[in-house]
């Protein structure tokens, strides 16, 4: 066990360096993050995932999330990524969000019963995310035995881990040490599993409320199209040519066919918006338009999460 200090430029670097070797030899390593500080694994070594689950004292059923360094990374590691989850990643990443995204299915890792999916989180502290641009990325989970409190500093999580971590960094106490936010992307509408760093509110603000389905447009009165369909055609007629006249637009009861520029049909179907000369007294064609301490959080993906390094089964 080595402990090396990352608030200084001067031992920044050795101290990442000591990180890298530990990792690509499937070792255990202790990083600081924005919120809290987590052990970790290469997220491809599964042996090394195992490693990480012994020490916290965790089955496969709480799988570990994964940290990155770069957003970039997100599309690699999942697939089906709702357009709201991209906007997301604009306005907190890095920082305290961690979203829990579908797998991709091909990548050769085992983090454990995911059940298909993975969390994911880009932390906001400069050696976590330069030590992940050089390792790729990491399991990550709370650095702490499962049911302690979270490691704020890491003589907090040396005293936990002990001997089972090959390299702790020290960054200094963690700048947040609240959990982050959780967002599972996976259901309709998405849901907030856990509220950490980031509020409910604060997300609204940035990119609207994805967290409720929005209202179904109103669909017209049944009676009242069938009051208008049982009208005489021959009271119609005058009172189109009426609303025409007194409008002073005579062209306005011969239109020319009516036009749908493409791409924004809107779900009209081929046939809908074929247009016509329209007489007064004939039926008119009708287009029918359609009216958007550690938390744990077993959720129905069964991963506990915290991608900060916070509990996680996909976070942590």
């Amino acid at each position: 066990m080595s402990v090396y200090d990352t608030k200084s430029e001067d031992g920044r670097d050795e101290a990442l360096d000591a990180a890298v070797a530990a990792v690509r030899d499937g070792k255990l390593i202790v990083l600081p993050t924005d919120t809290v500080y987590g052990i970790g694994a290469d997220a491809f070594r599964p042996e090394a995932v195992q490693d990480l689950l012994d020490a916290k004292g965790r089955g496969r059923s709480v799988p570990p999330p994964v940290l990155v360094g770069d957003p970039a990374v997100l599309l690699a590691l999942a697939v089906d990524v709702p357009e709201y989850a991209e906007r997301l990643t604009e306005e907190f990443w890095p920082g305290a969000l961690t979203l829990i995204l579908t797998a991709q299915p091909t990548l050769g890792w085992d983090l454990g019963e995911t059940r298909g999916t993975v969390a994911l989180r880009m932390p906001d502290d400069p050696s976590a995310l330069e030590l992940l641009r050089r390792t790729g990325p990491l399991a990550v989970s709370s650095a702490n035995r499962h049911g302690r409190p979270a490691a704020l500093t890491v003589l907090d999580a040396a005293t936990q881990l002990g001997d089972s971590v090959e390299v702790y960094l020290d960054g200094g106490t963690a700048r947040i040490g609240t959990s982050s936010t959780i967002i599972d992307t996976t259901v309709e509408p998405p849901e907030i599993v856990r509220e950490g760093a980031l509020t409910r509110e604060q997300i609204i603000d940035a990119v609207g409320d994805i967290f409720t389905v929005p209202d179904p447009e109103p669909v017209a009165d049944p009676d009242a199209v069938d009051a208008i369909d049982a009208a005489p055609e021959a009271d119609a007629a005058p009172v189109a040519a009426e609303g025409a006249a007194a409008a002073g637009d005579h062209d306005a009861l011969e239109p020319e066919s009516a036009v749908i520029p493409d791409g924004h049909a809107d779900g009209i179907g081929a046939g809908d918006a074929a247009g016509g000369s329209v007489d007064a007294a004939a039926d008119a064609p009708v287009i029918d338009l359609p009216s958007e301490a550690e938390v744990e959080a077993d959720i129905a993906t069964g991963t506990d999460i915290a991608a900060d390094a916070e509990p996680g089964g996909r976070a942590g």
